[in-house]
């Protein structure tokens, strides 16, 4: 013997096809009583009213509007900034499920896409969770010996209704955890300036290289004692063939002068100026590598031309009151790390002649947004779950420093953007700290997960020489300055991208940097020390 009841399913789906007793359906009539063409959001299917087009974008698309409107909290001005989106940039079910709804919270979406649109006159709010109990569909349950079989349409739209209100879930507490982050980063900011507020009195000039004692850089230098760096540096063929181009192929402008190499490491450098003419080269460096480029001088019989002092320029003397020229591969990442621009703007300011000549003379900072999905999930996402525990509170010290690394041209989801340009002859010790807005145009609808920061460097002689660290270019050993968004933020194509990049000094590490980037909603600071 079998009964057969009626049981409602769980899921708060509305069915269009079936109208309980206590609904009378007026407020549809309201609605759709003279609507006879209804343009499917995601097709060209026409149907005579509502019922028919949310039945059609269920069964077709897998689209349910009433479980879109909870995740989303859509209230009536996102609904038809939602609806113009839709029908502008031709979105997908699968694309919009993907996407945040600052994508398409914009005012430009309040204008109608598609005239007359039916959608448009649709009342979200009478979509609410009481509506949705009174409609839900009927399914024919068997049961026997105590069991209950269900069948297979009820079956498949309980497992939605499980997975949906999982998504949920997982959606409130990701949502609950990144306030948390959000809380406790706030917490470290506030404590920071609070530790370092008498750092900060300090006036710009009291952290210039020029007023720094030995001991502060002590720990820099040495670095520059080890050779690994400077294999590194020598075997960047974009680097250094630019530098000897520059000199060598502008011969004729260094012909019998004296020039100065600062920072001159093995003295590459000093003995590219000396076979472009130059009567006079004193190298200088603080690190000890300077004692082998002793030997590398003699061992190439340039040490009539070239002369080596160790320490730092604002510490020594030199053997000349005046210069002619200046060379230097100060650069460090993002450009500006390590400071060094201090001491060439010290050596211009000091030796070199009226009318003299830096090498290179201008340098500029761009940045560019990258939507590489795979780094930010290994990168950032991969702290969620550790072997099973959760590790979520590494996340802002991940994302806090910026990465060395290769970006790579397919990962590039907006265009280059200049931030800063620096001309050497005119610069301060204080363009370090500069704050530069920007804006990013979106070719590639997907996820901005990281900008990346790079820079281009110029030889403004008569034989011009330049080069570039951007992703477009041949790596060099600078290779680009990521910086890690927390959280990726959905963007669309042709849509513009607005923020503001600000530089400052770190307050605790003159050669270091704290970067802060504010972008939609997003802001976060970097440090690079």
């Amino acid at each position: 013997m079998t009964d057969e009841a009626t049981l409602p399913t769980d899921n708060p789906v509305f069915d269009p096809d079936r109208i309980s007793d206590n609904d009378s359906g007026d407020d549809w009539e309201e609605v759709h009583d003279d609507v006879q063409d209804i343009i499917c959001l995601f097709c060209d299917k026409n149907h005579a009213n509502f019922p028919a087009a949310l039945k059609h974008l269920e069964t077709v698309h897998k689209f349910i509007l009433t479980l879109f409107k909870k995740k989303h909290s859509l209230d009536t001005y996102l609904y038809i900034k939602l609806v113009n989106f839709i029908r502008a940039n031709k979105t997908t079910p699968e694309e919009l499920d993907s996407l945040h709804p600052q994508v398409w919270d914009s005012d430009e979406y309040l204008m109608p896409v598609l005239q007359d649109d039916s959608w448009l006159m649709l009342d979200i709010e009478d979509f609410n969770e009481d509506r949705d109990v009174q409609n839900q569909t009927a399914y024919p349950v068997n049961s026997e010996n105590g069991c209950v079989t269900l069948s297979e349409v009820h079956f498949v739209e309980l497992q939605r209704t499980i997975q949906s209100l999982k998504a949920q879930l997982e959606q409130r507490d990701a949502a609950c955890q990144l306030a948390k982050e959000q809380i406790d980063d706030m917490k470290e900011k506030v404590q920071r300036l609070v530790l370092d507020d008498e750092s900060l009195k300090n006036t710009p000039s009291d952290w210039c290289d020029e007023n720094k004692s030995l001991d502060c850089d002590e720990g820099y230098f040495n670095t520059y004692s080890h050779f690994a760096i400077h294999h590194e540096m020598l075997t960047d063929k974009v680097r250094t063939e630019s530098y000897r181009d520059a000199l060598l192929t502008n011969s004729n402008m260094f012909n019998n002068c004296v020039m100065l190499d600062v920072g001159c490491g093995t003295g590459i450098l000093s003995m590219f100026a000396a076979k472009s003419g130059c009567r006079q080269v004193i190298s200088v460096d603080q690190s000890d590598i300077i004692y082998h480029a002793m030997d590398i001088v003699r061992e190439n019989n340039l040490a009539d031309v070239i002369t080596l002092k160790k320490g730092r320029l604002e510490d020594i003397d030199l053997p000349v009151d005046k210069v002619d020229a200046i060379v230097s591969e100060w650069m460090g990442y993002f450009l500006l790390f390590e400071g060094m621009l201090d001491t060439i703007i010290f050596a211009r300011d000091n030796y070199l002649v009226p009318g003299g000549k830096l090498l290179p003379n201008l340098c500029n900072i761009s940045i560019v947004g990258s939507g590489d999905t795979n780094r930010y999930i290994d990168l950032v996402d991969y702290w969620s779950n550790v072997y099973g525990f959760k590790m979520s509170c590494m996340k802002p010290e991940v994302v806090r420093e910026p990465s060395i690394e290769v970006s790579h041209v397919q990962d590039l989801i907006t265009n280059a953007c200049e931030l800063q340009s620096f001309d050497l002859y005119k610069v301060t010790t204080e363009c370090v700290n500069f704050t530069s807005p920007f804006d990013l145009k979106v070719k590639k609808t997907g996820s901005l997960t990281a900008i990346v920061g790079y820079f281009d460097v110029f030889f403004d002689l008569d034989n011009p020489i330049q080069f570039s660290t951007s992703p477009h270019a041949p790596p060099t050993h600078w290779k680009q300055t990521v910086f890690s968004l927390s959280e990726p933020i959905g963007v669309t194509e042709g849509e513009t991208i607005t923020g503001r990049l600000t530089c400052r000094r770190h307050v605790k590490d003159v050669r270091g940097l704290a970067v802060t980037i504010q972008i939609k909603n997003f802001s976060q600071v970097y440090f690079l020390n």
